[in-house]
């Protein structure tokens, strides 16, 4: 045995040590982010089954003691909770699937299809996402309430999110990526623009249009400002808006407002396990070019 052999071993040795070391603490510091991740989870649904005292008593308890049902009584009480989640559900549904329609369409034009100024628009549909919301939120609910008349209905709520440009912009990356030969060998067959957007396009657009159906359901599911200003009426009421009315005057009724929360995480719940893997193909869709 010469002394290199004898002086690989250590080394050898060492790096097996390292590496071990390092897949350690990468599943250690992964591990910890997950639970921190999961803490408010955890804590909104012990919340659900909690009294309104013991839900802010310091230091906490981890456990429900003693386990009750105020809050999901009280939600049912005092509010809608189904009434709401149908008004969410309506918004996110229809705002989804027209974003879908529109942006997979206009995707397909700014990638696929040559026009006079192509170009030049999408460039100015860009710059418009660098205004921000607020900026013309109020021009916005003005246009919304005093001209359109559309203030405490559905079309109040959904009309101003029937597309946009992100929706368009992810499309439109989506669909730059794919074979345009397929498309072309269509048009010598004799296909029209709009069989071949149906017939090649929206089957081959399927994983993009996925990512969007979820970015899009989630983000109108979850919002909460704009429903706030344009519905005030109990009907048109979605199910973000509905637990804020159980934080009143002088005190908040936590339980409640809890099991709303419990309550509002099912479908989203439901729609990120089901698509699991067309979510986390979002991450990177954004970045495929053609």
């Amino acid at each position: 045995m010469t002394n290199a052999t004898v002086a690989e071993r250590p080394a050898g040795s060492l790096a097996r040590i390292l590496r071990a070391t390092g897949e350690v603490l990468r599943w250690a510091f992964l591990l910890f982010w997950a639970v921190l991740t999961l803490v408010p989870l955890y804590w909104m649904i012990i919340g659900a089954f909690k009294d309104r005292m013991a839900v802010t008593r310091m230091p906490p308890d981890w456990i429900p003691h003693p386990f009750v049902l105020d809050g999901w009584v009280n939600l049912f009480k005092a509010g809608q909770p189904l009434l709401w989640m149908f008004n969410s559900g309506l918004v996110s549904i229809t705002v989804t699937l027209t974003n879908l329609l529109f942006a997979t369409m206009a995707g397909y034009a700014f990638s696929k299809l040559r026009f006079p100024g192509r170009d030049q628009i999408f460039w100015i549909f860009m710059a418009s996402m660098m205004i921000p919301g607020e900026l013309t939120l109020i021009p916005l609910y003005l246009l919304v309430t005093s001209v359109l008349n559309m203030g405490n209905s559905y079309s109040g709520l959904i009309v101003p999110h029937l597309v946009s440009v992100g929706s368009i912009f992810l499309m439109k990356q989506f669909i730059q990526s794919l074979p345009s030969s397929l498309m072309d060998a269509a048009r010598i067959d004799g296909c029209g623009e709009f069989r071949l957007f149906w017939k090649v396009v929206m089957p081959l657009a399927r994983p993009g249009l996925a990512v969007l159906a979820i970015f899009t359901f989630v983000g109108q599911w979850s919002s909460f400002f704009w429903p706030l200003l344009i519905a005030n009426d109990t009907a048109h009421r979605v199910i973000q808006v509905g637990l804020a009315t159980f934080k009143y005057e002088n005190t908040t009724d936590y339980g409640a407002m809890m099991a709303g929360a419990v309550l509002a995480s099912i479908p989203i719940a439901i729609l990120f396990v089901s698509m699991q893997k067309h979510f986390l193909k979002g991450i990177t869709i954004g970045g495929l070019k053609g």
